[in-house]
């Protein structure tokens, strides 16, 4: 299937290499020159803007709108709304706002274009696990697009799923990343009480280890801190700062909007946003962080 890719950062690079290797056709594009040179490598075409990329494009085209939430995004479909014609279909494959997934479709159906927008997480794994995928509008236009999230996912059956109407996809996804942050922050606060306990002199990645295997609380996030840990577990060089990057926030105000109480990921949401004091917890989320999202770590002495 044919593919235009808009955004070649460290997921639509991955996703993009994904895709060719389960034998679709991609255009590609990105501000970075560099980054198109390096999906041409791969066997992309590139293209060096999106009037570029939508020309390249066979009709009805497909176009997954992969860069930063906010401006960008919005920039970006709306820049592809003009260059598009009726009956093609515009993919939202970031972490925005569900409520502005809502708005794109119907601001795009009155020019009879259609509008996905797909949860995406899987990080910088994606590439070698696959993606696990959330997605939300037309259920046809979403069947049309099954061989694109079929190769994406982790296999053709698992991982990915159609979810509701337009914006489903993304409240999936926030609510995700809500979840995410209240087991991060368990994970964190529990191993830090073991490392406090000096007299035992743990050993966190053989109890990280021992937990792997047969444990309730076993899990991919577990088999990173494993990771992290057999480098390092004493994070003497890392700032304790944990960005949040605004899913955590959208789930809160939503569990506040709908009455359901949710003590357990708006403390999360207030340890990152309070994490710019020091201290090991909140160091071992940042490596978390870094482990399974690539997000940068800010180290000690930094401003």
């Amino acid at each position: 299937m044919q593919l235009g890719m808009v955004g070649l950062g460290k997921m639509g690079a991955n996703m993009t290499q994904r895709l060719i290797q389960g034998g679709h056709a991609l255009v590609v594009t990105d501000l970075n020159a560099e980054a198109i040179k390096e999906a041409e490598a791969d066997g992309a075409s590139g293209a060096s803007d999106l009037k570029a990329l939508v020309s390249k494009l066979e009709a009805p085209r497909a176009v997954w709108v992969m860069v930063p939430s906010g401006n960008p995004t919005e920039n970006t479909i709306s820049k592809l709304s003009e260059l598009l014609d009726p009956g093609d279909i515009i993919i939202d494959g970031g972490n925005s706002y569900y409520k502005n997934a809502i708005r794109h479709a119907e601001e795009l159906s009155k020019k009879d274009l259609h509008f996905v927008d797909v949860g995406t997480s899987g990080g910088v794994w994606g590439l070698k696990e696959g993606y696990s995928m959330m997605i939300g509008g037309e259920k046809e236009i979403v069947e049309h697009l099954r061989p694109l999230f079929e190769t994406l996912a982790p296999a053709a059956d698992q991982g990915w799923g159609y979810v509701g109407p337009s914006g489903a996809g993304h409240f999936v996804k926030m609510v995700h990343n809500g979840i995410e942050y209240g087991m991060m922050q368990a994970f964190a606060e529990g191993f830090a009480i073991l490392k406090q306990k000096e007299a035992f002199d743990l050993d966190l990645a053989e109890v990280a280890r021992i937990w792997q295997v047969g444990s309730v609380i076993r899990s991919w996030l577990l088999d990173l801190i494993k990771d992290a840990f057999d480098h390092d577990q004493d994070f003497e060089d890392i700032s304790a700062y944990v960005n949040d990057s605004g899913e955590g926030r959208w789930t809160v105000f939503e569990a506040i909007d709908l009455n359901v109480s949710a003590p357990v990921i708006t403390e999360s949401l207030m340890r990152r946003i309070r994490s710019r004091e020091d201290g090991y917890t909140d160091k071992l989320l940042a490596v978390m962080r870094n482990q399974f999202g690539g997000h940068s770590i800010k180290k000690a002495g930094d401003a």
